[in-house]
Formats: C-alpha cells, sequence, structure tokens
C-alpha cells in the first residue's frame, strides 16, 4: 500500500445553482479525503462562476477512493446553503501520478447542478525519501573534504 500526498488544485466552478435570491452567491468549499476536512476560502460576491485557484495537501495512501467536494454558500445571520457536491474516483490518479485541471458534475438531490474543476496529483513518499537521500549525499561529501 503506497502512501504520499494528495494535492489539490481548486480551479473554480461554473453554471452552480444560485441559492441566494436577492444577491450574488458567497460559495466556499469543503474538501473531504477520508477523515480529513478543509475548506477554501470564500468567493463573495462572484455569483455561480467562480474562481478560487487554491492548493490543498492531504495525507492518504493509495487504499483512499474518492475525494468528495461539497460546495457551500456563506449566508451571515443563517446557516449556509448547500449548494451541491461532487465525488472524484482516485484510481486512476495513482496508476497516473497527476490529473489536469478536469470538471466534475456538481450534483444535488440526483440532478447536475454545475460542474467544479480540480488537478489533482498524488506524490508517493517512496519518491520523496529518495529526494531527502540526495541531500543528504550533499553533505557526506562536505564532511570528507576536511
Amino acid at each position: 500500500m503506497a502512501q504520499g500526498t494528495l494535492e489539490v488544485l481548486l480551479v473554480g466552478a461554473k453554471g452552480l445553482e444560485n441559492t441566494d435570491f436577492l444577491n450574488n452567491m458567497d460559495p466556499y468549499v469543503i474538501l473531504t479525503c477520508r477523515s480529513q476536512e478543509q475548506k477554501s476560502s470564500i468567493a463573495s460576491g462572484k455569483g455561480c462562476d467562480l474562481e478560487w485557484n487554491e492548493n490543498f495537501i492531504f495525507s492518504i495512501s493509495d487504499s483512499v477512493e474518492e475525494l468528495t467536494l461539497k460546495i457551500m454558500d456563506s449566508d451571515a445571520g443563517s446557516q449556509d446553503d448547500f449548494v451541491g457536491e461532487a465525488s472524484i474516483p482516485l484510481g486512476a490518479l495513482f496508476t497516473e501520478g497527476s490529473l489536469p485541471s478536469t470538471a466534475y458534475n456538481v450534483v444535488k438531490n440526483e440532478e447536475y447542478k454545475g460542474e467544479i474543476r480540480v488537478a489533482l496529483t498524488f506524490k508517493s513518499e517512496l519518491s520523496r525519501g529518495y529526494q531527502e537521500e540526495e541531500s543528504v549525499g550533499g553533505w557526506k561529501q562536505s564532511e570528507a573534504s576536511y
């Protein structure tokens, strides 16, 4: 079982259902990978076509099956509205190592509610450990020169 880091670039979303009838939405995304949860910034007053361009990092193993993106609309003074969610299967990511910016369907009550765009990268612990050994090699060479 490979372990490593899942890097998520939350690019943006478009065509989302507007849950604010008088104003533009103030959406944010809750990213969930097993028990780990992270939250994006709020795209204030951006409406239904959004850009975040934010990076998130999760520690995972290749037994993790999916990443869930839950889009919420921030409402001052009342409970935030659920806009929709997207589930991204991660199987292909472990094979390929990275997936370019791709649009995934946002769904609410089994209905299409727009799309969210993310790019994914998986870096295994094995490759990171190899890089650390290389930097130690430089230290050993400097010690030998005394």
